[in-house]
């Protein structure tokens, strides 16, 4: 082999792995560092943009969840309204029932007729109940809650008229006057409690599928963040071990670049 000054091949070589081990090295660090396998673009970057579309799609699972969340403590506010509507009706049917006792006096019955007009007041108030501004009660649907991140399946939640003469108490909260309970029938208040009960079956049947939309959504938002996770993040027992690798390869290229340097010097002793 010819012996040469100006050349010096094998400290070329080894300066050369030993960048490409340094490159590694530094990535394996970062990597580690990051908790992440993608640390630039370059290093995947098909995988980069599928990791931030499933990503963006965890994080609007994670916003319908949220809007489920809300809807649900909407109607449970709602259900209140009608829980207590309810509570104020069974009071009204059983002062009907005292109202008719004969041993009652002209004036128990007004008694009677006075605290009848102030529940249904309370009843008329309770239609009148907000969540957050919205109103709970009237003819109109409150509106349609997406339970998948691209809208393609609603819920809606039914308008729910509690004044109404029909389907609501209505008969029971126009009744006035001094004779405003002797007015009002057993049965309109049968009715109107049964309306009140019918409400409050729609109002569960609507909680009972956003309970099962949101336990979908969860677990796709799990689904697609597991799935994320096998394309970003870094698996830290693979990744230590090529750490250490790309540590000892640095190590002996440092090693090897020092004695391929040295090489050249026996040349020297051919000119002494």
């Amino acid at each position: 082999m010819s012996v040469v000054i100006n050349t010096n091949y094998a400290a070329t070589v080894a300066s050369n792995n030993l960048a490409a081990s340094n490159t590694m090295l530094q990535k394996s660090l970062n990597r580690l560092s990051s908790g992440s396998k993608i640390v630039n673009p370059s290093d995947d970057a098909g995988g980069l943009a599928v990791s931030m579309s499933l990503s963006a799609a965890a994080v609007r699972q994670g916003a319908v969840a949220s809007n489920i969340g809300n809807a649900v403590s909407l109607l449970q506010t709602q259900d209140g309204a009608l829980k207590v509507s309810g509570k104020v009706l069974e009071r009204i049917s059983e002062l009907k029932v005292l109202h008719s006792d004969i041993t009652k006096s002209k004036s128990d019955k007004a008694n009677y007729n006075t605290e009848f007009l102030a529940l249904s007041q309370q009843l008329t108030d309770n239609a009148t109940e907000k969540f957050n501004g919205v109103s709970l009660f009237g003819s109109s649907a409150i509106g349609s809650v997406a339970v998948t991140d691209d809208g393609a399946t609603t819920v809606s939640i039914a308008a729910r008229d509690l004044t109404s003469s029909t389907t609501g108490v209505g008969v029971i909260t126009a009744a006035t006057g001094d004779t405003a309970l002797a007015d009002v029938s057993v049965a309109e208040i049968s009715t109107a409690i049964q309306n009140v009960a019918t409400m409050r079956a729609n109002n569960g049947s609507e909680q009972s599928r956003f309970g099962f939309a949101s336990e979908l959504v969860t677990t796709n938002k799990a689904n697609l963040e597991a799935a994320n996770s096998r394309i970003i993040d870094v698996d830290v027992a693979a990744e230590s071990t090529q750490l250490a690798r790309w540590s000892i390869l640095v190590q002996a290229g440092t090693s090897m670049l020092a004695q391929a340097n040295q090489s050249a010097q026996s040349a020297l002793k051919l000119l002494q």
